[in-house]
């Protein structure tokens, strides 16, 4: 076991933490939005993660019944939209809205994707489209009030750049984005609308040349990556891609975006540890670290950060039938908790003042954040498939630190915070019973637990061992008294 070495100061200048890892988490068919326990699961994401706005596919398809033919008769119903919108702000959120996909009485042809079937052809008319669009936002503005609707994000469609969602032409998308945002702008000009929604970080210069030389408006990049974007070969497992990447991807790929953005807003609107909708690494503590990892490495970078997705009740494919199946949600079927969920409960718990720290590792990352009455060590023990990695011993210092009230440590790793290993062990149950579910509930709660420390000539020293794929977050918690006077020394 190694020995690794980080401190960290705190009485150095401190950096702002917005949590914009809480602005958006994805969903997946609209539909799925009007199921009682879709809404339950969501609710409870809100109240314990903090997230704000919900993001799903095909709000505009047949089966939403937002524009159906009756002969020559365009029939446009908005119910089922709105009784999703009604629960969003029910509960304290709101909509990201993805105009998508095509409903089939507009459609150029009959190309679809996914089991529901969503249309993915351009308009045949693109006059009807804007006007369907128009229609939908004057609507929810003579319902929700203005004020309230320029609160919301309008994202036109979904990964244009990809056959399989748009048949159309890079030009056919721009054109499609064009009448959109016209046709938002003129229910109000301080609505919020934005694109191009592309996968793996894509046309977003183009985009933008495109908007500027047309005087389009735009209010915010939209895009979408995943580790896995353009690694590997085709039939390759996700562990066999990834171990083509490098750490920090993501970051890097991050900040080229925000270059190429031009000083607008941006929002990933998916992301998550792998694009494989079926994977058994989101289950497990690795994805937790990957979060962890990823928020905090994009500070600066983004307004927004969706991961992809918040539930297991998800039917892109078809609709799951096993507790643990590699979906992407933080949460199971019958809403347990996966590691990935306790990672954004420590990521939403944390301050907004993140001071630097001092040392650097192969596999280990540490950051220190401030809080109210409290300073926040977050570690994670990380290294992509196949990548060494193992066990390390931790020494970590906080200087310029009054002597502390209270340290406890709360972990994610193979034997902490893991439901999955509990479920494996009672032999892998597709469907669990009541009394089997209520038992991995309990197996996948953060345990604070007392950590050994020592306090010497105004030094904190902290000492622990991290498992490989793991997260370890350290609470110093200080009487207000003390961190007003640690506070002086900025």
């Amino acid at each position: 076991m190694n020995h690794v070495q980080f401190s960290c100061c705190l009485s150095d200048k401190s950096a702002d933490l917005p949590h914009f890892w809480e602005h958006t988490v994805g969903s997946g068919h609209a539909p799925l939005a009007l199921r009682a326990d879709w809404q339950q699961q969501l609710q409870e994401c809100h109240e314990q993660l903090g997230f704000l706005h919900t993001r799903f596919h095909g709000l505009l398809c047949d089966d939403m019944g937002t524009l159906i033919d009756e002969g020559d008769l365009l029939l446009y119903s908005f119910f089922n939209a709105d009784q999703i919108c009604d629960f969003l702000l029910s509960i304290g959120m709101k909509p990201f809205v993805e105009l998508s996909f095509m409903p089939s009485t507009l459609s150029s042809g009959n190309k679809t994707v996914f089991h529901y079937r969503a249309n993915v052809t351009p308009p045949k008319d693109y006059a009807q489209w804007a006007k369907l669009i128009g229609k939908l936002a004057t609507h929810w503005v003579e319902r929700y009030g203005i004020d309230e609707v320029r609160t919301w994000f309008f994202e036109v469609w979904n990964e244009p750049n990809i056959k399989a969602f748009w048949t159309g032409t890079q030009a056919d998308y721009f054109k499609l984005y064009r009448f959109t945002a016209q046709a938002i702008k003129e229910v109000d000009d301080r609505l919020q609308v934005g694109g191009p929604a592309t996968a793996n970080n894509e046309w977003i210069t183009e985009f933008l040349n495109f908007c500027e030389k047309n005087k389009v408006p735009v209010d915010f990049i939209s895009t979408h990556h995943y580790p896995t974007d353009a690694l590997g070969s085709i039939g390759e497992d996700t562990e066999t891609q990834l171990a083509h990447s490098q750490r920090s991807v993501l970051r890097e790929w991050a900040q080229e975006t925000h270059r190429k953005a031009r000083g607008k807003p941006l929002y990933y609107t998916e992301w998550s540890s792998s694009s494989n909708p079926r994977d058994h690494l989101h289950d497990e503590p690795y994805t937790a670290a990957v979060i962890i990892k990823t928020m905090m490495e994009a500070r600066g970078l983004v307004q927004g950060y969706s991961f992809w997705t918040f539930t297991d009740i998800f039917e892109e494919n078809y609709m799951p039938a096993t507790a643990f199946e590699g979906g992407f949600g933080l949460l199971t079927l019958q809403g347990v908790a996966k590691p990935s969920y306790r990672a954004f409960e420590l990521l939403h718990r944390l301050g907004v003042d993140e001071l630097p720290v001092d040392g650097v590792h192969e596999t280990v990352d540490v950051w220190v954040v401030r809080g109210r009455n409290a300073v926040t060590i977050l570690l994670t023990n990380h290294a992509l498939p196949r990548h060494p990695i193992e066990t390390e011993s931790v020494h970590i210092q906080l200087t310029g630190l009054l002597s502390p009230r209270n340290v406890y440590i709360e972990r994610i790793d193979d034997n902490h915070a893991n439901a999955k290993r509990l479920w494996i062990e009672m032999g892998s149950p597709s469907l669990p019973t009541k009394r089997e579910v209520e038992q991995l509930h309990a197996a996948s709660q953060i345990v604070r637990e007392p950590l050994q420390w020592k306090y010497e000539a105004e030094i904190l020293h902290l000492e622990l061992a991290i498992p490989p794929h793991a997260i370890a977050a350290i609470t110093v918690e200080l009487a207000p008294k003390r961190l007003r006077e640690t506070l002086k020394h900025e």
